[in-house]
């Protein structure tokens, strides 16, 4: 601080003329206390870095406060257009993990899993794994080892992934945590478009006349977002949310379809049924640019509303409604997120959706059109240059054999050294099982948290006869690996994310790391050289790596060749595809009625609903599901150690109809076939009798995803996180959450753990409340 009167000297009484003082300021000041308007705020040396935030896929721009010894100590919002200097709790507190006492800054490692870790040397870490490799794909082949990636990363980092799986070691099985994102989503993009994004921008939304969100708690999962929804509203937009639970939008929506999880498809078809039998199609717009409408018109006369609604647990007229609202406006958009995609018939549920907006003609137009909700973020960027186990960079397909020998010629390697496509990550814990699998280097994961049913995750973990993992934070995985390599959080490196728009932006690196730590570029092209791939691998930073992603990408549907780091510092984000450095690039998809099929249609596909693949029965009635909080991230190993968001939500709770009978805070006991954990009760009208929620980012014994189903979606390999059959019961006590793991020599932070054995759970932030009983 510098003062402004030279004759006030800090620290000590300030002379003051009692008349002109406030009442009751007379002893601040006396106590040393100096005026606010004689001072000013002056940190020399601060820089503001401009990057965005590392959590969701809204992407918030921000600036890291970086003081005079070059250590990131605070945040600003951003004026970014994206988020307009709004962030969440999250991004508020992102910085933290920077330079947070729970980092890893040494190598761990250990020969077995009985022994405690041990700090070692970056060479002793490195050649102890690499020489596992070589030994385990010696005696059982390459495709005995496999890599799991990360949609968190930098799709530089992401590029690298697939890259190494499939030149340095050589090995089929590489896939990622986005598998359990939003491939669903992708995988019905694919079908109907023939590209794997969203059509609109978020600006769009501010254009249309209704807005339909399925399966999406934008107020908590995406809370920025939700200036876009109350745009729209402002400008007299309808708004319909489909979810089972009265989250925080839906509260405020003109219709709440709390229908029954797993049972999305079935209601729209029929809110097509109605459209379809009320003449409210556009079938000008059908006839020009989709094929295959005739099948989806006859499938759909098979679920009028009376039929759905039973299926659904909603009412008739509601579907009557829904339809008549979106086929009605004038410019309609549909956005979903994981309640719609995390099922055993997650695409066909995109699919219903998409077959709705196309038969309304609410495709590729100002405030027309169609969208998924990145969760992570780098959701969107993260499965497009070849990390995903059957996609190549440009999401080429690793199967076409013109996609081979293209992404071959820019890799130098004969097309007979490109392993075929791989397995999804769920598939390949059970080849961990099964010892299909014997050895994996896991990269920005959390499988033992995120995965369901987690005691199979931990048996097929557990059989590994080698693991590695890269992390910042030791994570549960990570503490159950044979090394473990500590590396860069998001501000101590640069890179690129495309966001929930596909509009990619870039991240700027505001800090060194700590001493002992690397880059995940540094480390993957260093295992590479040392298994016999160096020059393949020759990358000293993100910025060269790039280049390379660049040329990778041209001429393909996810084309990212004209885009350059100077021409996103420069605005802010480009959409892909933009395929030369004059090119503006692509925020709305479809604007000539062409889509990216060579025949330039929508491939409109029949969808029919089928049940959740965990059946209800007397012993299991009810509907678990689960999902993300406003304090938390995914598996938590981010959010967990940061202060303020633990006290705002230290545990996870069950959330139950007041129908059941039990009080705010009682020990329920939340039973599957999976297994049973005991959570407080969160007591509230804001969810359907016949359905329980669990939030899920804390381990065992307070994991959800002990409880979920590993049943997956037959096309895009993701599991049925959203419903399975459960049942709860009164318990004697509340299962305690688990402090975060610590590497050797390191406690528990102390300013994180306090209020984990807080028994209640947290004021519920959706809903009309709590109900009590008496």
């Amino acid at each position: 601080m510098t003062a402004t009167d030279p004759a006030t000297t800090p620290g000590q009484p300030v002379p003051l003329d009692p008349s002109l003082a406030p009442p009751g300021t007379r002893n601040f000041r006396d106590a040393g206390g100096i005026p606010a308007d004689r001072w000013h705020a002056d940190q020399n040396g601060e820089t503001l870095v401009p990057t965005h935030c590392c959590f969701c896929g809204v992407q918030c721009g921000m600036y890291l406060r970086v003081d005079r010894g070059g250590k990131v100590f605070g945040v600003e919002p951003r004026n970014h257009d994206i988020n307009r200097m709004r962030l969440c709790p999250k991004g508020i507190n992102a910085y933290q993990q920077v330079n947070h006492p729970d980092r890893l800054t040494a190598p761990l490692m250990r020969r077995n899993r009985d022994e405690e870790f041990r700090e070692v040397s970056w060479d002793e870490a490195l050649d102890h794994t690499v020489a596992e490799i070589r030994r385990i794909q010696g005696e059982y082949g390459n495709d005995a080892f496999g890599l799991l990636g990360g949609a968190s990363l930098y799709s530089e980092k992401t590029y690298l992934v697939g890259k190494f799986a499939r030149v340095a070691l050589k090995t089929r099985h590489v896939d990622y945590n986005g598998r359990l994102c939003m491939v669903s989503a992708a995988g019905a993009n694919k079908l109907a478009f023939g590209i794997d994004r969203a059509g609109n921008p978020f600006s769009d939304i501010l254009l249309t006349d209704c807005l339909l969100i399925a399966g999406s708690n934008v107020g908590e999962c995406f809370p920025v977002m939700t200036q876009y929804l109350w745009g729209a509203r402002d400008r007299g937009a309808t708004l319909i949310v489909v979810d089972p639970r009265e989250t925080a939008i839906a509260r405020t929506a003109d219709i709440h379809v709390a229908l029954k999880p797993g049972t999305d498809s079935a209601f729209f078809n029929a809110v097509l049924h109605v459209v379809v039998a009320e003449g409210l199609t556009d079938e000008a717009y059908l006839a020009a640019h989709a094929t295959g409408w005739e099948e989806v018109r006859k499938t759909v006369a098979d679920y009028p509303p009376a039929r759905s609604a039973r299926i659904c647990g909603v009412p008739e007229e509601q579907i009557v409604q829904v339809a008549r609202m979106f086929a009605g406006a004038g410019k309609a958009m549909a956005w979903h997120a994981r309640g719609v995609e995390h099922h055993s018939q997650g695409v066909e549920n995109c699919l219903s959706i998409i077959n709705l907006c196309a038969a309304t003609g609410n495709i590729g137009r100002p405030g027309a059109g169609y969208g998924t909700i990145t969760g992570q973020g780098n959701g969107q960027g993260g499965r497009e240059h070849g990390q995903k186990s059957d996609l190549l960079p440009g999401g080429r397909s690793i199967t076409n054999p013109e996609h081979r020998r293209q992404i071959c010629e820019i890799w130098g390697i004969d097309e007979s050294e490109l392993p075929p496509a791989g397995t999804s990550m769920m598939e390949m814990v059970w080849q961990m099982q099964r010892k299909e699998i014997r050895g994996l280097v896991g990269i920005c994961n959390n499988p033992f948290v995120s995965l369901p049913h987690y005691a199979t995750v931990k048996d097929g973990y557990d059989t590994l006869q080698f693991h590695a993992q890269f992390d910042f934070f030791l994570s549960e995985t990570a503490a159950n690996a044979h090394v473990v390599f500590p590396v860069t959080v998001w501000a101590e490196d640069e890179g690129v994310m495309a966001n929930a728009e596909a509009r990619v932006v870039k991240h700027n690196k505001a800090q060194e790391p700590p001493a002992g730590v690397r880059t995940d570029t540094w480390v993957i092209c260093e295992l590479a050289r040392r298994l016999g791939a160096g020059d393949k691998f020759d990358f000293p930073d993100s910025r060269s790596v790039f280049e390379e992603l660049r040329v990778a990408s041209a001429g393909t549907v996810n084309d990212y060749y004209g885009i350059t780091y100077e021409r996103l510092e420069e605005t802010g984000g480009i959409a892909w595809p933009c395929p030369s450095t004059d090119h503006p690039g692509t925020p709305r998809l479809f604007e000539d009625g062409r889509t990216y099929h060579p025949d330039g249609t929508i491939h409109l596909q029949v969808v029919e609903w089928h049940p959740p693949m965990d059946p209800y029965s007397e012993e299991y009635p009810l509907s678990l599901t689960t999902g993300r909080t406003v304090a938390h991230f995914l598996s938590g190993n981010q959010t967990r150690r940061l202060g303020a968001l633990v006290e705002q939500t230290p545990r996870p709770w069950v959330e139950v109809h007041p129908s059941h009978g039990f009080r705010n805070g009682d020990p329920v006991r939340v039973v599957t076939r999976r297994g049973s954990e005991v959570f407080p009760a969160l007591v509230t009208e804001a969810i359907r009798p016949d359905t329980v929620f669990v939030p899920y980012h804390w381990p065992v014994p307070t994991a959800a995803n002990a409880l979920t189903i590993d049943a997956l979606d037959p096309r895009s390999k993701i599991p049925e996180y959203k419903v399975c059959a459960a049942r709860i019961e009164a318990a004697p006590h509340i299962d305690e959450v688990p402090a975060p793991p610590t590497a050797p020599g390191h406690q528990a932070y102390p300013e994180t753990q306090v209020s984990r054995t807080d028994p209640l759970p947290p004021t519920s932030p959706q809903g009309r409340g709590t109900a009590e009983r008496s």
